[in-house]
């Protein structure tokens, strides 16, 4: 509905009362803290007009003067990467054309109230002027905003006992699979992860440990489905128009419900069948059925006992043949024998 990481995109998303955002973190060259998913800003910026020789920088050595001279929004209008810029009404498709990069301070406003937030941090290059308090500044920036500690979801491992201790309402977040007694010494207490490395044995097993599970990126009613099923407290997706309309898991079947229609629709079909072969046996006379009396042929036998019949056939022909022609050739014989006999010779 909206930019990735923008303004408009955080304002959507309270407007459609989302239980929370996911934001990645960045620290400018100056020091401010901004969103942005890329190293680079190539993706979702237009860097490559305004600024085509740093286009491939990493986005934290600009400054937030030039951040805010990039335009944020029309790579989404122009590319549509999720098919979507066609259903934007026409202030909201103008709204989108005109968004810049957002700035930490300026999304905690608009989500501060009734949104949580997970956070999550760009690793910064080691010739970045901030390299070593960056966190220090993020955490800084989240506090003054005013939103609740326990609406944030600390996602960076780095510096962690140290935000434990600044900030300990925090719902520290692992994005990795850890042992659940690591995961308790390190505070953890919710998973961000992909919901591919997740199964239904684990998603049981931290609920018992008394952790909650966020799995991303789900997009389809129907996976939203199984994971609700199985449990799974909260999902990230890029579709949260589409999966909010799905106010209950849609209609799905058990594996064992389905072996058991599975084999059961077996069993009727070999019923069926055998009560077809008894019918038939039945109603059909004797005479019909005794499949023992009767005599079964192949193309190549019917073939071979027609040359047969056809050669006997032949022979007996050729025999009667000679017969006559020998009775003939005999009574001539007789009619001369006689002729001679008369004329005295």
């Amino acid at each position: 509905l909206a930019p990735e990481n923008t303004l408009m995109s955080f304002q959507k998303a309270v407007e459609q009362k989302m239980y929370g955002v996911q934001a990645d973190v960045v620290l400018s060259y100056d020091g401010v803290p901004f969103l942005m998913h890329d190293k680079t800003l190539r993706r979702t910026t237009n860097v490559e007009e305004v600024f085509p020789e740093r286009a491939y920088e990493h986005s934290s050595m600009f400054n937030w003067t030039d951040l805010e001279k990039l335009n944020a929004g029309e790579w989404f209008l122009k590319n549509d990467p999720f098919w979507t810029a066609g259903s934007l009404s026409r202030s909201d498709y103008l709204e989108a054309a005109n968004q810049s990069v957002c700035k930490l301070a300026d999304m905690l406003e608009v989500i501060k109230d009734n949104t949580s937030l997970i956070l999550n941090f760009q690793d910064l290059p080691s010739a970045h002027p901030y390299y070593s308090t960056y966190i220090n500044i993020t955490l800084e920036t989240i506090l003054a905003s005013g939103i609740r500690q326990q609406a944030v979801m600390w996602l960076p491992d780095t510096e962690r006992q140290l935000v434990r201790q600044i900030a300990p309402g925090f719902q520290q977040t692992s994005g990795l699979k850890l042992d659940t007694e690591r995961m308790r010494e390190k505070g953890i207490v919710k998973l961000n992860l992909r919901y591919t490395k997740v199964t239904n044995e684990d998603v049981r097993d931290y609920a018992m440990a008394n952790l909650s599970v966020n799995l991303y990126t789900v997009n389809e009613p129907w996976l939203y489905s199984i994971l609700w099923c199985t449990g799974v407290q909260s999902v990230t997706s890029d579709s949260s128009h589409v999966l909010r309309k799905v106010p209950f898991p849609i209609w799905l079947m058990p594996p064992d419900e389905y072996h058991l229609i599975w084999i059961t629709s077996d069993l009727i079909s070999f019923i069926v069948i055998v009560g077809v072969f008894i019918f038939q046996k039945i109603s059909l006379p004797p005479s019909m059925w005794r499949l023992g009396s009767i005599r079964t042929y192949n193309p190549e036998q019917i073939m071979l006992s027609a040359a047969v019949r056809r050669s006997s056939r032949d022979v007996k022909i050729m025999k009667e043949k000679l017969i006559f022609s020998e009775i003939n050739n005999g009574v001539e014989t007789t009619d001369e024998l006689s002729l001679c006999s008369e004329n005295g010779y």
